[in-house]
């Protein structure tokens, strides 16, 4: 391509059927109780009665992933290089990540929910500059203090941003009943209006949300809302010196999440029984319900902004 470019745009997939996952033997029906539990039953000798979970590992994990990835790049031409990418992805799966819902899973078996750790949306792009001062550069070539000065420095940049992780909401497993399995809230309004992050409120419309008082499981469905996406820019500075013809110095300045943008978590409180509500239907209490309190680690060694100098000797 013209400038030095290399575009690719592809589809990627990925089925994984038959995996290995664990299960509880050992669930209770609904509204049984224990004495639902298969090994809490009267018969059984005194050293196998139990209303612990028995899990063993089944087959029984499959998941479908399919995406658009496209890619940018630039070779390095005159000093500069970069390259950019964007994925599009779904995923689902048959097991919400391992959440112990034995009852459920025989009695909704073609249900599908998206996986934790996919995001729709992912972009990311990194760019090396290097300043065109200084020797065999375009500016100040001449060998005198200015290149000295000017010379040899090198820009880069790293930037990622993406979607936020899925979460289900979940609510008080009483008039369930059944252990072993967890519940999930009744949802009652068919759009779930996102709010995003502000201090001690919540992160989405939580009277969309009720508990479930019959002997059920609830309407919501699982991952069915998204936490919120992240960006992060990286930015460093380098100077290489030669200290001979095979011996470099190089100085380097490290800015990680240089615009030091807070990279929020899911609420943490994902429990709807938690909720108390006016007669009229409005928030009396959000006892934490849905309220964003922490942060996540995107990869980095840090999540806050901070910077790091340092030296390499290279020869």
């Amino acid at each position: 391509m013209p400038h030095q470019l290399n575009i690719q745009v592809g589809y990627v997939a990925n089925r994984q059927n038959k995996m290995v996952i664990p299960q509880n033997l050992n669930y209770g029906g609904i509204g049984g109780g224990a004495a639902s539990q298969p090994f809490n039953q009267p018969g059984l000798a005194d050293g196998l009665r139990t209303v612990s979970p028995m899990i063993v590992l089944r087959p029984l994990g499959r998941v479908k992933y399919d995406s658009l990835q496209t890619s940018v790049n630039r070779r390095m031409s005159n000093g500069f290089q970069f390259t950019a990418a964007y994925t599009y992805a779904k995923a689902i799966d048959w097991w919400a990540d391992n959440i112990p819902i034995p009852e459920y899973w025989y009695l909704n078996k073609a249900e599908q929910w998206g996986i934790y750790a996919a995001v729709p949306h992912k972009f990311d792009a990194s760019a090396i500059y290097e300043l065109p001062f200084g020797s065999g550069r375009r500016f100040l070539n001449n060998g005198g203090l200015g290149a000295k000065i000017v010379g040899g420095w090198q820009l880069n940049g790293v930037f990622t941003a993406s979607s936020g992780k899925p979460f289900t909401v979940g609510a008080s497993s009483v008039s369930l009943n059944a252990p072993g399995s967890l519940q999930r809230a009744d949802q009652v309004k068919d759009k779930v209006e996102i709010y995003g992050f502000k201090p001690n409120a919540s992160y989405f419309d939580v009277t969309a949300f009720r508990p479930v008082t019959e002997v059920r499981f609830g309407t919501a469905k699982f991952n069915s809302l998204r936490g919120p996406g992240v960006a992060n820019l990286d930015l460093s500075l380098f100077r290489a010196v030669a200290l001979s013809d095979t011996v470099k110095l190089q100085f380097r300045v490290e800015a990680f999440n240089v615009t030091n943008t807070p990279h929020f978590a899911n609420p943490s409180n994902l429990n709807v029984s938690n909720l108390q509500l006016n007669p009229n239907g409005t928030v009396r209490n959000l006892n934490g319900f849905g309220v964003i309190n922490s942060t996540q680690n995107i990869g980095r060694e840090y999540d806050e902004r901070y910077f790091r100098l340092g030296m390499r000797l290279s020869f």
